[in-house]
């Protein structure tokens, strides 16, 4: 067997591991595997619930995660036709996993807010490309 598959670890370059880190924690990745926590959903459904996701990029996404084996697309054989999605056992697991890591950057925000403030007042004297101070939303 594999070194790489048969002790996996995400620190090492070829670790297969790494793709499938980079499928769930994507940003539709994400989305993706936390709206279908709560129920399965048609394909323009899904695309309404996660607002500004481009048809090719949510196809794209959902393609990945059903190769992966965390989604489960069911077609059924009706004119005109209908394609569910949901999430298979391995599919909730890992999306119970990253919706905590989206629940808690929501509730985080505002001390990101304040440690970027407190970061660019610091380095004020020596601006970086593309960084401007309060270039954030406020969600508060």
């Amino acid at each position: 067997m594999d070194e790489s598959i048969s002790s996996p670890s995400v620190n090492r370059r070829m670790c297969p591991s790494r793709l499938v880190l980079e499928h769930v924690t994507s940003r539709w990745g994400v989305l993706v595997l936390a709206a279908l926590l709560d129920r399965s959903y048609r394909f323009s459904e899904l695309r309404r619930e996660i607002d500004g996701v481009s048809e090719k990029m949510l196809a794209q996404t959902l393609q990945t995660l059903e190769r992966d084996g965390f989604v489960h697309r069911d077609a059924k054989p009706v004119i005109p036709p209908r394609v569910d999605y949901s999430l298979t056992e391995l599919g909730r697991e890992a999306a119970e996993q990253v919706w905590q890591l989206a629940r808690w950057t929501e509730r985080r925000l505002d001390a990101v807010f304040a440690a970027r403030e407190t970061y660019d007042e610091a380095h004020a004297s020596t601006p970086q490309a593309g960084t401007r101070a309060g270039a954030q939303p406020s969600y508060r």
